[in-house]
């Protein structure tokens, strides 16, 4: 039993004996009063854990933000695309030459395809796949 169980059991001790020197018409004042106490004390606790999961939610934050995959992945995603248009063109020229509009179609769904794959490694539930879900129920976390 923890120090605020002991103390509650106190409050409920001190409650019934108060109900049994004042007398039944006391009774409701006495109730309230203890469970005006009880509020009180179920109050501190939410907000305790409340505050708790919040700095929680706050270090994982911070410490996402100063991950080094945050800040390279601007920059990562912005040259493969500059790269991947550098490739187009000659991939398109070599395609529309070798082999006219078929050869033109096929490249440019190799660059799209490769384009969309490093876009599903980069954001994880661009395409259907996602990761496990916040549902924002605190009572299965």
């Amino acid at each position: 039993m923890d120090a605020r169980d002991t103390e509650l059991k106190k409050e409920l001790n001190a409650t019934l004996q108060a109900r049994r020197e004042l007398g039944e018409e006391y009774d409701s004042a006495l109730v309230e009063s203890f469970l005006e106490k009880v509020d009180q004390r179920i109050d501190g606790a939410v907000e305790r854990r409340v505050r708790r999961q919040l700095a929680e939610h706050q270090m994982v934050a911070a410490r996402d933000a100063r991950s080094p995959k945050a800040t390279d992945s601007w920059g990562e995603r912005f040259g493969f695309g500059i790269v991947s248009l550098v490739l187009a063109v000659p991939l398109s020229a070599i395609g529309a030459g070798t082999a006219h509009l078929p050869g033109l179609i096929v490249s440019w769904f190799g660059i799209v395809g490769v384009n969309a794959v490093q876009a599903a490694r980069t954001h994880p539930g661009l395409f259907g796949r996602r990761g496990k879900k916040d549902t924002g129920d605190d009572w299965t976390d």
